[in-house]
């Protein structure tokens, strides 16, 4: 286990460009708007060889809708971490939050380190003074975004690591499964993981949008392991109006960019809706596995046609992922929760998948026996030689004569035959066709 990290502090004080700097990343979202970081957001760093966990937190403040949240959000960061990082603002001085988490942190057995952000040099040090009158016995003085003082303090930082953590060795790390939990805001996702994972790891309101950040959480089930990346509600373009907003959908989006497996969370009590086949979209267009939910199914009234009604209403509007299971859910009652799990199993067994040269040549000569491809310009379109050539999703090049001349059609009747034959009926496949060089 590496040690964790927790940075803390009141909003705009530069905490999420700190988590930036230290982690070499932009992974945390940076504005002048206070407030932008709510949930926690996890991010492996290292300085001088020594690897540790930043924690990045919501601001510590009063008078927002989310405050109680963000507080007990912050009092869980603490409680996790073995250092913490309390975070000040240089330019703007000290405020009565400021007061308000030195008094909590001062009663901790665990290093807590003081760090004044925005100093950008030396002259500019003079502005420390006040924050002595806190009773504060040694303070840093850093600019986030100007580097300054950064490397001195980490230094300082990795000497107070906990000595007895182990590391954990190359040989002992297990393929893990990535799941990107993926949808219009308010439909759940947040709620699904918080009751997967059996905590209030994730910000939970009424109000669309309380995820911005795309958020990581680890979880073992029958001894497999998953990340399970909580993600931004994806809305029509025509209503991302707010700059924030729009970071946090491009966030969204990249997630599924590093994800096996998509879980495309719906509303079923609202029914599916053109957004929801938008986002299945994305994740179909980044060559995902995906896994549909229908959450809420609590709610929704029932007779003994309704579940059929609503995966055949789902599958008639995104016919292109035919091939994703899907399943009713309930992330209130916790109906079926754990089920998303085997499906995800099966499906990411298949998105890894390789199919030997041989077996698919096979496939390719037996689907074009059965139904030839259409004459191009009077001239027989033929199929030489196919192998794999990816996994995640299987991807395959077949060369062909007429590489160009095989038509939209004709791919995915060849696509359906080697999900049938193959037994790759819950993944994407692609097949690419490319001109044979050399063979008559």
């Amino acid at each position: 286990m590496k040690p964790v990290v927790a940075i803390v502090g009141r909003p705009n004080v530069g905490k999420s460009t700190f988590f930036n700097r230290v982690t070499r990343t932009r992974d945390a979202i940076v504005d002048n708007f206070p407030g932008v970081t709510r949930d926690r957001h996890y991010k492996d760093a290292s300085w001088d060889g020594v690897e540790f966990t930043l924690v990045d937190t919501g601001g510590f403040t009063g008078g927002d809708d989310f405050d109680s949240g963000i507080r007990f959000q912050i009092h869980q960061a603490i409680e996790d971490a073995d250092v913490i990082i309390l975070m000040l603002d240089g330019k703007g001085g000290i405020s009565p939050f400021d007061k308000d988490m030195v008094s909590i942190l001062r009663g901790l057995t665990k290093p807590v380190f003081y760090a004044v952000n925005k100093i950008d040099g030396i002259e500019k040090e003079v502005n420390l003074y006040d924050f002595y009158s806190l009773g504060l016995d040694k303070i840093y003085p850093i600019s986030a975004e100007h580097r300054y003082g950064i490397y001195d303090f980490l230094d300082d930082l990795i000497l107070a690591f906990p000595k007895s953590i182990p590391d954990t060795s190359e040989d002992e790390k297990e393929d893990i499964i990535k799941l990107a939990v993926v949808g219009r805001p308010n439909v759940g996702k947040s709620s699904l993981i918080n009751r997967i994972l059996g905590e209030d790891r994730h910000l939970v309101s009424e109000v669309p949008g309380t995820t911005r950040d795309a958020i990581d959480s680890l979880y073992t089930v029958n001894g497999k392991s998953y990340l399970l990346i909580d993600t931004a509600g994806i809305r029509r373009k025509g209503k991302v109006s707010k700059k924030i907003e729009k970071f946090s959908v491009i966030k969204a989006l990249r997630s599924l960019d590093r994800c096996d497996v998509a879980l495309v969370v719906m509303d079923a009590s609202e029914g599916v809706t053109d957004q929801d086949i938008n986002i299945a979209g994305y994740a179909f267009e980044r060559g995902c596995g995906c896994v549909l939910l229908l959450n809420k199914w609590d709610i929704v009234e029932k007779d003994t046609h309704t579940e059929k009604k609503h995966f055949e209403e789902l599958r008639m509007q995104a016919k292109f992922l035919s091939f994703a299971p899907a399943l009713t859910i309930s992330a209130l009652t916790g109906q079926r929760a754990q089920k998303v799990f085997k499906l995800a199993g099966e499906v990411y067994k298949q998105y890894s998948t390789r199919t030997g040269t041989g077996r698919l040549n096979k496939i390719i000569e037996r689907a074009v026996e059965k139904n030839e491809p259409s004459l191009h310009r009077g001239n027989r379109i033929k199929f030489y030689y196919s192998t794999q050539i990816a996994s995640k999703p299987p991807t395959f090049v077949s060369f062909v004569n007429y590489p160009n001349a095989v038509h939209f059609s004709y791919k995915r009747y060849l696509i359906n035959q080697i999900r049938k034959e193959a037994g790759l009926d819950k993944t994407p496949i692609r097949i690419i066709f490319r001109k044979s060089q050399g063979r008559k």
